[in-house]
Protein backbone atom coordinates (compact mmCIF):
# COMPACT_ATOMS: atom_id res chain seq x y z
CA UNK A 1 0.00 0.00 0.00
CA UNK A 2 1.19 3.23 -1.25
CA UNK A 3 1.93 5.21 1.92
CA UNK A 4 2.32 8.63 0.16
CA UNK A 5 -1.09 10.75 0.17
CA UNK A 6 -2.75 8.38 2.99
CA UNK A 7 -4.58 9.48 6.18
CA UNK A 8 -2.56 6.94 9.27
CA UNK A 9 -3.83 7.29 12.68
CA UNK A 10 -1.49 6.23 15.01
CA UNK A 11 -1.38 5.22 18.64
CA UNK A 12 1.12 5.26 21.45
CA UNK A 13 2.39 8.52 19.17
CA UNK A 14 4.29 10.58 22.19
CA UNK A 15 7.54 8.21 22.28
CA UNK A 16 9.26 4.91 21.25
CA UNK A 17 7.95 3.31 17.99
CA UNK A 18 4.89 5.41 17.73
CA UNK A 19 7.23 8.54 17.63
CA UNK A 20 9.87 7.07 15.24
CA UNK A 21 7.22 5.79 12.88
CA UNK A 22 5.29 9.46 12.88
CA UNK A 23 8.30 11.02 11.69
CA UNK A 24 8.82 8.16 9.00
CA UNK A 25 5.47 8.19 7.56
CA UNK A 26 5.12 11.99 7.73
CA UNK A 27 8.51 11.91 5.52
CA UNK A 28 6.82 9.77 3.26
CA UNK A 29 3.99 12.11 2.43
CA UNK A 30 1.10 10.65 4.76
CA UNK A 31 -1.18 12.69 6.62
CA UNK A 32 -1.27 11.91 10.32
CA UNK A 33 -3.75 11.59 13.06
CA UNK A 34 -1.64 11.48 16.33
CA UNK A 35 -3.00 9.88 19.54
CA UNK A 36 -1.49 8.91 23.36
CA UNK A 37 -2.78 10.33 26.28
CA UNK A 38 -0.16 13.67 26.73
CA UNK A 39 -1.49 16.06 24.96
CA UNK A 40 1.50 18.25 25.49
CA UNK A 41 4.46 15.42 24.11
CA UNK A 42 1.83 14.89 21.00
CA UNK A 43 1.98 18.70 20.22
CA UNK A 44 6.04 18.38 20.90
CA UNK A 45 5.72 16.22 17.97
CA UNK A 46 3.56 17.55 15.54
CA UNK A 47 5.62 20.69 15.75
CA UNK A 48 9.08 18.71 14.52
CA UNK A 49 6.93 17.22 11.52
CA UNK A 50 7.11 17.97 7.78
CA UNK A 51 4.33 20.08 7.62
CA UNK A 52 2.98 20.45 11.26
CA UNK A 53 -0.15 22.19 10.15
CA UNK A 54 -2.34 18.82 7.89
CA UNK A 55 -1.30 16.83 11.10
CA UNK A 56 -3.57 16.17 13.84
CA UNK A 57 -3.80 15.49 17.62
CA UNK A 58 -6.58 13.52 19.02
CA UNK A 59 -5.68 12.69 22.78
CA UNK A 60 -6.87 9.19 24.47
CA UNK A 61 -6.64 6.73 26.73
CA UNK A 62 -6.66 3.16 25.62
CA UNK A 63 -7.46 1.75 29.04
CA UNK A 64 -10.44 3.10 28.59
CA UNK A 65 -13.44 2.48 25.76
CA UNK A 66 -15.35 5.91 27.05
CA UNK A 67 -12.31 7.30 26.21
CA UNK A 68 -11.67 5.99 23.19
CA UNK A 69 -15.38 6.67 21.71
CA UNK A 70 -15.29 10.38 23.64
CA UNK A 71 -12.29 10.71 21.07
CA UNK A 72 -13.09 8.92 17.72
CA UNK A 73 -16.59 10.13 17.58
CA UNK A 74 -15.79 13.60 16.93
CA UNK A 75 -13.24 12.67 14.38
CA UNK A 76 -15.49 10.33 12.14
CA UNK A 77 -18.63 13.12 12.57
CA UNK A 78 -16.27 15.67 11.05
CA UNK A 79 -15.94 13.44 8.11
CA UNK A 80 -12.64 12.67 8.24
CA UNK A 81 -11.10 9.67 5.96
CA UNK A 82 -8.53 7.07 7.65
CA UNK A 83 -7.00 5.33 5.33
CA UNK A 84 -4.54 3.37 7.75
CA UNK A 85 -4.58 2.55 11.38
CA UNK A 86 -1.79 1.69 13.22
CA UNK A 87 -2.42 -0.15 16.37
CA UNK A 88 0.91 0.89 18.53
CA UNK A 89 -0.09 2.11 22.17
CA UNK A 90 0.25 -0.44 24.99
CA UNK A 91 2.13 -1.42 28.18
CA UNK A 92 4.73 -4.23 29.43
CA UNK A 93 4.31 -6.24 32.42
CA UNK A 94 7.02 -8.30 34.19
CA UNK A 95 6.96 -10.13 37.05
CA UNK A 96 6.14 -14.15 37.69
CA UNK A 97 2.92 -15.27 37.27
CA UNK A 98 2.44 -16.29 40.99
CA UNK A 99 3.16 -13.23 41.94
CA UNK A 100 1.55 -10.94 39.89
CA UNK A 101 -1.99 -9.62 41.09
CA UNK A 102 -5.20 -9.51 39.43
CA UNK A 103 -5.29 -6.59 39.23
CA UNK A 104 -2.02 -5.80 36.91
CA UNK A 105 -3.25 -8.71 34.75
CA UNK A 106 -6.04 -7.00 34.04
CA UNK A 107 -5.14 -3.35 33.52
CA UNK A 108 -2.50 -5.17 30.72
CA UNK A 109 -5.07 -6.67 29.13
CA UNK A 110 -7.38 -3.92 28.79
CA UNK A 111 -4.47 -1.59 27.32
CA UNK A 112 -3.19 -4.29 25.02
CA UNK A 113 -6.49 -6.18 24.08
CA UNK A 114 -9.92 -4.47 24.54
CA UNK A 115 -8.11 -0.70 23.94
CA UNK A 116 -7.26 -2.46 20.63
CA UNK A 117 -10.12 -3.65 19.43
CA UNK A 118 -12.48 -1.30 20.71
CA UNK A 119 -10.44 1.69 18.23
CA UNK A 120 -9.67 -0.84 15.80
CA UNK A 121 -13.88 -1.01 15.30
CA UNK A 122 -15.04 2.24 15.54
CA UNK A 123 -12.84 3.32 12.63
CA UNK A 124 -13.28 0.19 10.71
CA UNK A 125 -16.20 0.97 8.10
CA UNK A 126 -14.82 4.18 7.18
CA UNK A 127 -10.95 1.53 6.71
CA UNK A 128 -12.71 -0.81 5.07
CA UNK A 129 -14.59 1.60 2.59
CA UNK A 130 -11.36 3.13 1.73
CA UNK A 131 -9.72 -0.43 1.36
CA UNK A 132 -7.42 0.52 3.88
CA UNK A 133 -4.96 -1.59 6.60
CA UNK A 134 -5.23 -2.29 9.96
CA UNK A 135 -1.66 -3.17 11.08
CA UNK A 136 -0.70 -3.48 15.33
CA UNK A 137 2.41 -3.29 16.52
CA UNK A 138 2.38 -6.91 18.86
CA UNK A 139 5.37 -8.68 19.90
CA UNK A 140 7.57 -11.57 19.03
CA UNK A 141 6.00 -12.62 23.28
CA UNK A 142 2.61 -12.92 21.07
CA UNK A 143 3.92 -16.08 19.32
CA UNK A 144 6.34 -17.42 22.32
CA UNK A 145 6.56 -17.60 26.03
CA UNK A 146 9.16 -16.99 28.49
CA UNK A 147 9.45 -15.41 31.78
CA UNK A 148 8.39 -12.88 34.10
CA UNK A 149 5.58 -11.75 31.19
CA UNK A 150 3.11 -14.02 31.59
CA UNK A 151 -0.04 -10.53 31.58
CA UNK A 152 2.19 -9.31 28.51
CA UNK A 153 2.64 -12.20 26.12
CA UNK A 154 -1.00 -13.28 27.14
CA UNK A 155 -2.44 -9.86 25.75
CA UNK A 156 -0.07 -10.03 22.87
CA UNK A 157 -1.11 -13.38 21.83
CA UNK A 158 -4.54 -12.74 22.09
CA UNK A 159 -4.50 -9.74 19.89
CA UNK A 160 -2.67 -11.20 17.18
CA UNK A 161 -5.35 -14.30 16.94
CA UNK A 162 -8.01 -11.42 16.80
CA UNK A 163 -6.01 -9.48 13.82
CA UNK A 164 -5.70 -13.05 12.31
CA UNK A 165 -9.69 -13.43 12.36
CA UNK A 166 -10.34 -10.02 11.08
CA UNK A 167 -8.05 -10.32 8.29
CA UNK A 168 -10.08 -14.11 7.20
CA UNK A 169 -13.17 -12.12 7.57
CA UNK A 170 -12.71 -8.80 5.93
CA UNK A 171 -10.41 -9.59 3.53
CA UNK A 172 -13.01 -10.32 0.87
CA UNK A 173 -14.24 -6.74 1.40
CA UNK A 174 -10.42 -5.31 0.57
CA UNK A 175 -9.34 -4.42 4.20
CA UNK A 176 -5.31 -5.26 4.42
CA UNK A 177 -4.54 -6.60 7.52
CA UNK A 178 -0.95 -6.27 9.07
CA UNK A 179 0.80 -7.55 12.70
CA UNK A 180 4.20 -6.72 13.58
CA UNK A 181 6.22 -8.61 16.29
CA UNK A 182 8.95 -6.90 17.26
CA UNK A 183 11.00 -8.26 19.22
CA UNK A 184 13.61 -5.93 21.66
CA UNK A 185 13.95 -2.11 20.28
CA UNK A 186 15.03 0.94 21.74
CA UNK A 187 12.00 1.88 23.96
CA UNK A 188 10.95 3.01 27.60
CA UNK A 189 8.80 0.12 27.65
CA UNK A 190 10.34 -1.47 30.74
CA UNK A 191 10.84 1.28 32.14
CA UNK A 192 7.26 2.21 32.41
CA UNK A 193 6.18 -1.64 32.57
CA UNK A 194 3.95 -3.10 35.49
CA UNK A 195 5.90 -5.14 38.07
CA UNK A 196 3.99 -7.55 40.44
CA UNK A 197 2.01 -5.33 42.35
CA UNK A 198 1.42 -2.63 39.86
CA UNK A 199 4.58 -0.10 40.00
CA UNK A 200 6.52 0.87 37.63
CA UNK A 201 9.12 -1.14 36.79
CA UNK A 202 11.45 1.95 36.41
CA UNK A 203 14.82 1.08 34.97
CA UNK A 204 15.37 0.05 31.09
CA UNK A 205 16.30 -3.89 31.06
CA UNK A 206 19.55 -4.66 29.23
CA UNK A 207 17.77 -6.56 26.45
CA UNK A 208 16.00 -3.36 25.80
CA UNK A 209 19.29 -1.49 25.74
CA UNK A 210 20.91 -4.15 23.27
CA UNK A 211 17.66 -3.97 20.69
CA UNK A 212 17.22 -2.41 17.79
CA UNK A 213 16.66 1.25 17.41
CA UNK A 214 12.88 3.01 17.42
CA UNK A 215 13.94 4.07 13.93
CA UNK A 216 14.96 0.87 12.69
CA UNK A 217 11.83 -0.77 13.69
CA UNK A 218 9.66 1.96 12.36
CA UNK A 219 11.81 1.69 8.85
CA UNK A 220 10.76 -1.69 9.23
CA UNK A 221 7.15 -1.25 9.37
CA UNK A 222 6.79 1.25 6.59
CA UNK A 223 8.72 -1.15 4.54
CA UNK A 224 6.05 -3.76 5.47
CA UNK A 225 2.95 -1.81 4.82
CA UNK A 226 4.03 -0.73 1.25
CA UNK A 227 4.18 -4.30 0.76
CA UNK A 228 1.26 -5.23 2.03
CA UNK A 229 2.94 -8.45 4.13
CA UNK A 230 0.26 -9.47 6.28
CA UNK A 231 2.69 -10.64 9.40
CA UNK A 232 6.44 -9.55 9.99
CA UNK A 233 8.65 -10.28 12.78
CA UNK A 234 11.01 -7.17 12.80
CA UNK A 235 14.46 -7.52 15.21
CA UNK A 236 17.85 -9.24 15.57
CA UNK A 237 19.33 -12.29 17.79
CA UNK A 238 17.45 -14.50 19.87
CA UNK A 239 14.23 -12.26 20.21
CA UNK A 240 13.82 -12.08 16.64
CA UNK A 241 14.89 -15.87 15.82
CA UNK A 242 12.24 -17.38 18.65
CA UNK A 243 9.18 -17.91 15.90
CA UNK A 244 11.19 -19.38 13.67
CA UNK A 245 12.70 -21.73 16.74
CA UNK A 246 9.72 -22.68 18.67
CA UNK A 247 7.37 -23.56 15.09
CA UNK A 248 10.77 -25.87 14.10
CA UNK A 249 12.39 -26.86 17.57
CA UNK A 250 9.76 -26.35 19.80
CA UNK A 251 11.61 -28.16 22.63
CA UNK A 252 14.60 -26.46 22.37
CA UNK A 253 12.97 -22.99 22.96
CA UNK A 254 11.10 -24.16 25.53
CA UNK A 255 14.12 -25.72 26.97
CA UNK A 256 16.14 -22.15 26.52
CA UNK A 257 12.68 -20.31 28.11
CA UNK A 258 13.46 -21.78 31.33
CA UNK A 259 16.66 -21.86 31.94
CA UNK A 260 17.08 -18.54 31.78
CA UNK A 261 15.24 -15.07 31.77
CA UNK A 262 16.14 -13.38 28.53
CA UNK A 263 14.00 -10.35 29.43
Amino acid sequence: MLIQGKTVWITGASSGIGEALAKELAILGATLILSARSADKLEQLRSVLPHPERHRIVPLDLASCDSIRAAVTPVLEQGISVDILVNNGGISQRGLARNTCIEVQREVMEVNYFGIICLTQLLLPAIVQNKGMVVTVASVAGKVGGQSMAGYAASKHAIIGYMDCLRAEESQNGLKVLTICPGFVQTQISVNARTDDGQPYGRMAGSIAGGITAHDCACGICNAIEKDKREVVIGKGLSALAPTIKRIWPGLLMTIAARKNIR
